[in-house]
């Protein structure tokens, strides 16, 4: 019950939020990953002390058309789709040598790979690489980047409409986005201990499923301790947020264990 609250939001990513949130812009930033220390020195330089409020889990989903027989990848499959190495392959077999190179099976189709996937704004962007194909480029002396020659967008269901139009279209996108898309196939992730796993809110809660990240808000503390609406917002966060919210809008919640240990951080952070 704030009625005489003005409350602006904006977007599109992670990245843009955090130069927003570190020039003392916004007063709260939702963030798909932590801050980075480059991100952290230039609050610290504009003097923002903030805290970090993990809120829930969110999986990365990677996905296929239903026509498509694949259906599991490991993490040297993907890099062989989509790394910086893939630039210019046109099907899922000319990904093969490589991923067998990498400890993968190397035994993808003779079919034509079109791939569609956020763009460089969007923190799901930033996650997959760093999650999924950053280890092998560093040990590969490559950048940890994707390939350019993809469909990137800022707007999720773009991505599922090329993947829904094209049989053997590889993509990827945040778990909440795809869990209830239709026409899509999610493929199962080798996690490289127990097998094909499958996404599931179970699977990424517990990190058996291996490309999920956790999610936050960021609070800036000065404008916290002036604000009876902010905190009412981050409060909400903390009560409702953490027990229902995040699960109604179909990211992972955390475990009660992990609830109660960011309740008492941001208690005593904030006060």
């Amino acid at each position: 019950g704030q009625p005489n609250v003005n409350i602006a939001v904006d977007g599109p990513g992670t990245g843009d939020g955090f130069a927003l949130f570190c020039s003392g812009e916004t007063d709260i930033s939702d963030a798909s990953r932590a801050i980075k220390d480059e991100e952290a020195a230039t609050c610290a330089e504009n003097g923002i002390e903030f805290t970090e409020v993990q809120v829930g889990i969110d999986g990365i989903a990677v996905m296929t058309n239903p026509a498509n027989p694949v259906e599991c990848v490991t993490f040297a499959d993907i890099y062989g789709l989509v790394g910086p190495e893939s630039t210019g392959i046109g099907t899922w077999a000319e990904a093969n040598a490589l991923s067998a190179e990498l400890g993968g099976a190397g035994d993808m189709p003779d079919a034509e790979l079109t791939i569609f996937g956020p763009g460089e704004e969007s923190g799901t962007f930033d996650s997959f690489i760093e999650i999924v194909l950053e280890d092998f480029a560093d040990e590969r002396g490559q950048e940890a980047i994707t390939r350019p020659d993809y469909n990137p967008s800022a707007d999720d269901n773009v991505i599922l409409q090329g993947i829904q139009g094209s049989d053997t279209s590889f993509g990827w996108v945040g778990f909440a986005f795809a869990a209830n898309a239709a026409d899509v196939k999610l493929l199962q992730v080798d996690n490289g201990e127990s097998g094909c796993i499958a996404a599931t809110p179970d699977t990424i809660a517990t990190a058996e499923y291996p490309i999920a990240r956790p999610l936050f808000i960021y609070v800036n503390n000065a404008k916290y301790a002036e604000s009876a609406a902010l905190q009412a917002f981050v409060d909400f966060y903390l009560a409702d947020g953490l027990d229902q919210a995040v699960g109604e809008v179909g990211y992972v919640p955390l475990t009660e264990d992990a609830k109660s240990a960011v309740r008492d951080s941001v208690s005593a952070s904030l006060g």
